[in-house]
């Protein structure tokens, strides 16, 4: 079933953002210029700010104060199951944690009774994250400790980890 789109602007510390939704909540949060940017959106998406994109604002307002927002926005995953499940378990990982996507990929071969998942798939599910910073893909690092595969950058993601007070020791940029 196809829902309207709408979308609005956000000014945040790292740069200018765009969120959409639809009637059934959140579907994109988005850096502008990153890796993917407003994939899947209709050229007939609405500039208009709806109750799930007011609180999406809300939300990232109190996040980049360096505050642990007591609320989610409703959120719409649009993705493939595997995508969804992945993302799914983003969502469990905890503001100022990381997890590697090897972590990610054993815990749903765990949840799927599969006896192996590849990292490497997941790290494309997870690239493939639609709502930046909500869902947090940023927390996802590499098993040596890289800051990899963030599609809003890697200097963004670095940002976000320090927003939220995580040990940076131990974790680097690739050369």
């Amino acid at each position: 079933m196809d829902y309207a789109t709408y979308t609005t602007n956000y000014q945040s510390p790292l740069g200018p953002m765009l969120l959409a939704a639809d009637e059934k909540g959140l579907i994109g949060v988005w850096f502008e210029g990153q890796k993917y940017y407003a994939q899947g959106l209709s050229g007939k998406a609405v500039l208009r700010e709806t109750l799930a994109l007011a609180e999406a604002k809300r939300w990232l307002d109190i996040y980049f104060r360096g505050e642990v927002p007591n609320f989610m926005p409703r959120i719409h995953m649009l993705g493939t199951p595997f995508q969804i499940s992945v993302w799914q378990i983003l969502q469990q990982i905890s503001c100022g944690e990381t997890i590697t996507y090897g972590d990610i990929a054993a815990q749903y071969a765990a949840e799927k009774g599969l006896p192996h998942m590849s990292a490497q798939a997941v790290g494309n599910a997870v690239g493939h994250n639609k709502i930046s910073i909500l869902i947090p893909c940023h927390r996802v690092v590499g098993a040596n400790g890289s800051l990899t595969g963030y599609a809003g950058g890697i200097d963004k993601k670095r940002r976000l980890l320090e927003i939220e007070g995580v040990d940076m020791c131990g974790l680097f940029i690739p050369r």
